[in-house]
């Protein structure tokens, strides 16, 4: 069965609201590194119909990743990004996506992320998640990004919590935890850092900023 793209769009309508939903089909949203957190926020913003997503990665799908993060058996071995165009291809067949195989660096992550109306960062590495934050805020004055710090552990999925840190920018996590000093890394966790960063894209587009 094929499903239209009016039959999406009035689906996505009818739980949004014709208004809102414009907003979503209307935004570019970046997800920078399609790991545990990456490739959880961009399935979470295809099922809500956003427009585009700009898919940044340069690594591949490895048997490790597959406890956490949203790839399958059948993908090891595939480059992330073209894993990720096809998983969210089949979940929102209409959306438009720019994929990018290259590490994001100080140097040209202005360049890449020029077009995105929200930045999501989804690091694994500390210095590179405070260089695509810092570069955000000093060179895209239209974009807002929304970054993570601290999902890892067993601790209480309670304490996964979001906070506007300035007008632009905007911190989701425990803010404390880190993969060495809490054990390891949890799928639920995880996922529920993932979904706070991209709940947080919908409500900046929906005009809520608090």
């Amino acid at each position: 069965m094929t499903v239209t793209k009016e039959e999406m769009l009035t689906a996505f309508e009818q739980r949004h609201g014709k208004e809102l939903q414009k907003k979503f089909s209307g935004a570019t949203v970046a997800v920078c590194g399609l790991g545990g957190l990456g490739s959880n926020i961009s399935i979470a913003l295809a099922r809500a119909g956003i427009g585009r997503l700009i898919l940044i990665d340069f690594d591949r799908v490895d048997v490790s990743n597959l406890h956490r993060q949203q790839y399958k058996a059948s993908q090891v071995g595939m480059l992330k990004t073209d894993a990720a165009a096809q998983n969210l291809k089949e979940i929102w067949p209409y959306i438009e996506l720019e994929v990018i195989n290259e590490k994001v660096t100080a140097q040209n992550a202005s360049e890449l992320l020029k077009n995105a109306d929200i930045i999501c960062e989804a690091f694994d590495d500390a210095l590179a998640k405070a260089e695509l934050v810092n570069t955000v805020l000093e060179q895209l004055p239209n974009a807002v990004v929304v970054a993570a710090s601290g999902m890892a552990g067993a601790g209480s999925p309670n304490e996964i919590k979001t906070k506007r840190i300035s007008k632009r920018f905007y911190l989701c996590g425990d803010f404390k935890s880190e993969v060495k000093e809490s054990g390891g890394l949890f799928a639920p966790r995880v996922m529920l850092c993932a979904a706070h960063q991209a709940h947080t894209v919908l409500r900046i587009l929906a005009g809520k900023t608090d």
